[in-house]
This record gives C-alpha cells, structure tokens and sequence, in this order.
C-alpha cells in the first residue's frame, strides 16, 4: 500500500511503514474525535511495552529485585517518559482530536500524546507481530535505557523515610490528617508525620492525603539525617 504522503514524516522518524495504513490512523485518533478510536490499540501497546521494558531489564539487571525493578519499569513507562518519545517524534502534529480537545491543546497534552504512543505499538504488533514491535520499542527507548537512574532516587519520600528509620532501628513513622479544607472536588490536605524517639515532627499540605504525606516525609528526611549527622 502506498503511503500517505502526510504521514511520511512519522513513518521515516518510526522507521517503519505501516502495511494495512487503517492501522496507524486508527492508532492516532483520539476518543473525542470518533467512535472507533485509539483507545484499544492503547491498551495492546501498554501490555506489550510493559512486557519488552519488563524482559530487557530483567535480562540487564541479573540481581535486582522485583520491588526495583518494578520501579525501573514504572519510570521508563509512565505518562512523562511515553509523551517524551512523542514529542520526539512530532506526533502531536498527528493526533485527530475532536473540538473540544482541539480547542482546549489536547495536541499538547501529555496523556493524549502518551497513549498515542502506545497505540502505536498496539498498531506495529497487529500489523507486523512481535518481533518488529520488540524492535520499534528498543529502538524508541534506546537513550532511556542507556541512561537509566539510581533506582534510589525512584523511591517515594515515603519509603526513602521507612528504609532510613529501619536501618538505624528508629520506628516507623505515624502520619496523622490534622486538617482537611476546601470543597470535595478541590481538597487540601494537612498531615503531620511524627517519627517516635527522634522529637521529629514535619507537616505539609497537599491536594490529596497520599500528596500531603510524601510531602511531610520528604521533609522529614531532612531532619532525620540532620540529626544522624549530628
């Protein structure tokens, strides 16, 4: 089938030529703007990205864990990390939106832009099978997967918090609301974490609870390694 002269550009920055090119429209439609929309496609690409990013770290990191792996996954695969490759390939630009999210910037939107990108790999699979998706998505992630960070910097305030405590046998911290303000759609939260035996108390406030404690026990890392230097 002869390409689509609009999508040549994308097809060049993939470095793949669709066969069935109904496959790659359907990818780049947005729900807003028809009934058979990207939105399945979607789906398919998410379990196979998981599934590629999932192998390759399993066969790059031989001693990790599961719980960091886990968190290496989820930092290659999130909504930043998807709608980064979008931007790279321009596919904002291709995205069919309805009015409204046309008029609102949904071309610039990283959820839209994101789960473009994975309805594109859904699309490669159905139209070329497992092998030449593995491919496009190695090839995609290539500098992600050269650059990968310290897992301990993907670690939540939260557990950075836990871990610290229990290494030095501290107890683990109680996290209390001590204040919720605001109508049910646009809460704020006010949650103090207290840390026994160490006279640590931080507060900080978030639009939602679990926002509020990572908050305090980000602050609270500050103070509990302040006091270990010391």
């Amino acid at each position: 089938m002869a390409q689509n002269n609009a999508l040549m550009p994308l097809s060049l920055l993939l470095e793949y030529t669709f066969e069935n090119e109904a496959l790659l429209a359907e990818a780049l439609t947005h729900r807003s703007a028809a009934p058979v929309n990207n939105e399945r496609l979607e789906f398919l690409g998410d379990g196979i990205l998981n599934f590629v990013i999932a192998a390759c770290l399993f066969e790059q990191y031989t001693d990790m864990n599961e719980g960091d792996l886990s968190r290496l996954r989820a930092s290659l695969v999130n909504k930043d990390s998807l709608a980064d490759i979008a931007k790279m390939l321009e596919l904002g630009q291709y995205i069919k939106l309805g009015s409204g999210e046309l008029k609102s910037g949904g071309r610039r939107r990283d959820s839209i832009l994101a789960d473009a990108v994975e309805a594109i790999f859904g699309a490669v699979y159905i139209d070329s099978g497992f092998d030449t998706c593995r491919n496009l998505i190695l090839r995609l992630y290539a500098e992600k997967l050269q650059n990968i960070p310290d897992v301990e910097t993907l670690k939540d305030p939260k557990t950075r918090l836990q871990e610290l405590l229990q290494s030095r046998r501290y107890p683990v911290p109680v996290y209390t609301v001590l204040e919720v303000t605001g109508k049910a759609h646009n809460q704020m939260f006010k949650v103090e974490c207290s840390i026994e035996g160490l006279d640590c108390i931080t507060t900080a406030q978030g639009r939602s609870r679990r926002k509020a404690e990572q908050a305090a026990a980000k602050l609270a890392i500050e103070e509990v390694s302040r006091k270990i230097a010391s």
